[in-house]
């Protein structure tokens, strides 16, 4: 291909789709379908900037159900503020966990808000917690390490004004979803490696690890779901320029490339067996686990990538919702526990 978009060979065999959740792929247009070329990427962005309307803050705010503030904070080192969007229930008092949220998009679409309506049901009411999400900067306009940087400043501003947003700073779970996913891997290691905030846990949904697509599930699954070899080289090219796929590439930009991942936060890492990322989202959980650190891997059977969002209703879906916010709920009794010992 041109461009220097490399994409290996698919292979034929392939592990089925869950019942449902194939029902709901099938239904997909072929527009939605359509891989990522560069020659498309901004009709993409286009298009996703006006089928993902931001919520406003009253939106969210839901009748006062939610306090939202929009925060613009200190970015980088020469770089530009950063936008956190702030949201916790209303009314509870003292300080709160705070979940800090990467959204997904391939590094190239989606924005902090959009993500936050399901995010405060289905978490920040029923585990009473604190949200922040990040409005980083997006590819190709800016290549790595920008939106690295914004997610890591907004981080650092957050726990050092802990007491004014009313959160906890012992009790702070970095996640995100897909490339947030991947960002919040890389966050994970950039604040040890920094010394920065440490965080609780690590919430990483069908991260997207690795820019050199050489496993065997990114050749095996490629097109058949929702994402293909030609879209993953696009992205991670438009991310990464010229040091695309280069061999001394840093773990912070692909946190698979990553040899030591020792003096982690506990992970949660979930992925679809049907989808690119199974082999390398396993590897990072077999690696942490190597590394003496603490995973909680959950391969969904039949699961293409980010099939809870596309399909909602599937049991499948609702099963992966429900084991994501026990996890949670047990680390942050863990953190609580841990608080009034050190009280």
């Amino acid at each position: 291909m041109s461009d220097g978009i490399r994409v290996p060979a698919a292979e034929s065999a392939a592990p089925p789709f869950d019942p449902e959740l194939g029902l709901v792929l099938a239904a997909l247009s072929k527009e939605a379908r359509e891989p990522i070329t560069p020659d498309t990427l901004r009709a993409r962005q286009e298009r996703d900037a006006a089928s993902r309307p931001r919520p406003t803050a009253e939106d969210l705010r839901a009748g006062g159900r939610f306090e939202v503030t929009e925060l613009s904070v200190p970015g980088p080192p020469g770089g530009p503020e950063v936008t956190l969007v702030s949201a916790r229930p209303a009314g509870l008092a003292g300080p709160l966990p705070l979940l800090y949220y990467m959204h997904g998009g391939a590094m190239v679409m989606g924005n902090a808000w959009s993500v936050l309506p399901r995010i405060l049901r289905e978490w920040a009411l029923p585990l009473e917690l604190a949200v922040i999400s990040v409005e980083y900067r997006l590819a190709p306009h800016v290549r790595y390490p920008d939106p690295l940087e914004d997610c890591y400043a907004g981080l650092v501003w957050a726990a050092g004004h802990a007491a004014e947003l009313g959160i906890d700073a012992d009790r702070i779970v970095i996640g995100g979803k897909s490339a947030g996913g991947g960002l919040a891997a890389a966050l994970a290691l950039l604040a040890r490696d920094r010394g920065g905030p440490r965080a609780l846990g690590q919430l990483l949904l069908c991260p997207m690890l690795d820019d050199r697509a050489d496993t065997f599930s990114s050749r095996q699954m490629s097109g058949l779901g929702v994402w293909d070899l030609t879209s993953h080289a696009t992205v991670w090219q438009a991310l990464l320029g010229d040091r695309y796929g280069a061999a001394d590439l840093p773990p912070y930009a692909a946190p698979a490339r990553a040899t030591d991942l020792s003096g982690l936060p506990p992970a949660y890492i979930d992925v679809g067996s049907a989808e690119m990322f199974r082999d390398e989202d396993a590897a990072y959980a077999n690696a942490l686990w190597q590394a003496g650190g603490q995973a909680e891997l959950h391969v969904w059977p039949g699961g293409f990538h980010g099939f809870d969002g596309l399909a909602p209703n599937a049991a499948i879906s609702q099963d992966a919702r429900a084991t994501r916010t026990r996890w949670l709920r047990r680390l942050l009794a863990t953190g609580a526990a841990q608080d009034a010992r050190a009280s």
